[in-house]
């Protein structure tokens, strides 16, 4: 059985050269990462396939593929003949590198103590639920165990968030490799995520999915309202990090396929295109 060879895990196990701004404690190798792998075929899409190719990488990056490329003086090569080089997957709803979201006791309206107000401290927004200020960003951190499976799996990179809350706030793109937090972060707010589920928030509101989805188009309204306004009339990081965020990718975590309708018409009442994560039942709805 011929051996896969997976781009992605090549390229992110590789050292990027730039600036530094952390202190080494050991010798430094100036030398630039100059890797050539001749010989493989190489699948660079769905539609083309190339034979007897060469792949060269240049400090961590792709820089030239081709069936007709000579090698430049100073690559290591690798020769791949018999072997292929495929393009990684990326998953877009992936958990990678963050904590787990913990469930909290009380409040929520199911027997807990009555909790009318948000207890999140700080100038945030009147419902725990949006939470369109927080970034993955702040809290990833790479997880080598992790990593490893996922590159096995044949993905090479993840757009991370924690999935809590009707707004979720800002996912991170990051790559599956092994060398730093601050190298293999390529983007820190990739993208905005969304849900109909309240998460760990202990408010008593909303309670129902009608007021999940009341909560998401007032927070819409709000934000209207409060961009608007010059001079701000009070703070909301909550609100400010909502209007930054729109002009992100919008993701919305439907789950099934009634719901990839109502976050449809959601998303049309305010003229957001939200890129819809399904629940796998969508073939119940055909037309």
């Amino acid at each position: 059985m011929k051996r896969l060879i997976l781009c992605a895990a090549v390229l992110v196990a590789l050292p990027l050269c730039a600036q530094e701004t952390f202190p080494r404690n050991d010798v430094k190798d100036p030398r630039p990462g100059l890797f050539a792998f001749t010989n493989a075929t190489v699948v660079t899409d769905a539609q083309t396939t190339l034979s007897n190719a060469t792949l060269l990488v240049k400090d961590g990056k792709i820089e030239q593929v081709g069936t007709n490329i000579s090698v430049p003086k100073g690559y290591a090569v690798y020769d791949l003949k018999g072997k292929y080089i495929y393009p990684a997957f990326i998953d877009l709803a992936s958990h990678y590198g963050l904590p787990e979201v913990q469930r909290q006791r009380g409040g929520g309206g199911f027997g807990g103590a009555e909790q009318i107000q948000s207890n999140t401290k700080g100038a945030y927004n009147a419902n725990q639920a949006i939470r369109s200020h927080y970034h993955a960003a702040d809290e990833f951190t790479l997880n080598g165990k992790t990593a490893e499976e996922l590159r096995k799996a044949g993905f090479g990179a993840v757009l991370t968030h924690k999935p809590d809350g009707l707004a979720r706030g800002t996912g991170a793109f990051v790559t599956l490799g092994e060398t730093t937090d601050n190298q293999v972060m390529l983007r820190q707010k990739a993208a905005a995520f969304y849900s109909f589920n309240k998460g760990t928030s202990t408010q008593n509101y909303p309670t129902s999915l009608m007021g999940c989805i009341a909560v998401l188009r007032q927070t819409y309204l709000d934000a209207e309202w409060f961009a608007s306004q010059n001079p701000r009339p009070f703070a909301d990081n909550s609100l400010e990090a909502w209007i930054q965020n729109q002009r992100l990718p919008q993701i919305f975590e439907a789950n099934n396929w009634m719901n990839i309708l109502r976050a449809d018409k959601l998303g049309d009442e305010f003229g957001v295109q939200y890129i819809i994560k399904g629940g796998g039942d969508e073939y119940k709805r055909t037309k």
